[in-house]
């Protein structure tokens, strides 16, 4: 891609409108696979560590993660995917998913690790979660042609819900995310 916009730049100065639009869909593409990978990485995290603090802390910030993601997924991703494909078995099975998840991560939040069955939540959670971004992954982020027109959506939506959700989370008892990612892990 930086190659790409090399040679545009060196080839007389501007983008192609069609380069661009390829540009930001990658872009977009790359924060939705990004948000998964860290995810995933912070799941693996949670399988290792023994310290229920730690698994407090982990599972905080993969949930609140996780409701960000999901949001921007349903405010704009599926329904510029359901517009571009009319594929309305995948979209509603990814909507059942997400139904799942919230219900899980509700569970999480309201319960400790201690609570004798949150590591089978937080485990589910991440089955159910690395099955969705499988079927994502495969299916849906690569027909979506519209991503490169709600790219900066995806970005505004996310800072806006990062912020609130740092901002409940300092508020709630309940909630031991510092806003912090891995510096605060160790």
């Amino acid at each position: 891609m930086a190659k790409a916009k090399k040679r545009a730049k060196s080839a007389g100065g501007k983008q192609s409108p069609r380069r661009r639009r390829a540009a930001k869909q990658q872009d977009a593409i790359d924060l939705l696979m990004a948000d998964h990978r860290q995810v995933e990485e912070w799941f693996e995290q949670f399988e290792s560590t023994r310290s229920n603090d730690r698994k407090q802390r982990l599972s905080g910030r993969i949930c609140e993660a996780l409701r960000v993601h999901a949001q921007i997924e349903e405010e704009i991703f599926y329904p510029a995917f359901l517009e571009a494909t009319d594929d309305e078995d995948v979209h509603h099975e990814a909507e059942v998913e997400h139904e799942g998840a919230k219900r899980l991560i509700a569970d999480i939040e309201a319960s400790g690790a201690d609570d004798g069955y949150y590591d089978a939540r937080v485990t589910v959670l991440s089955e159910m979660i690395k099955h969705h971004v499988n079927e994502e992954e495969k299916r849906e982020i690569k027909r979506t042609d519209k991503l490169a027109e709600i790219h900066q959506d995806a970005k505004t939506i996310r800072a806006n819900r990062m912020g609130h959700s740092r901002a409940h989370a300092n508020r709630s008892e309940h909630h031991h995310i510092t806003g912090k990612f891995e510096h605060d892990l160790r």
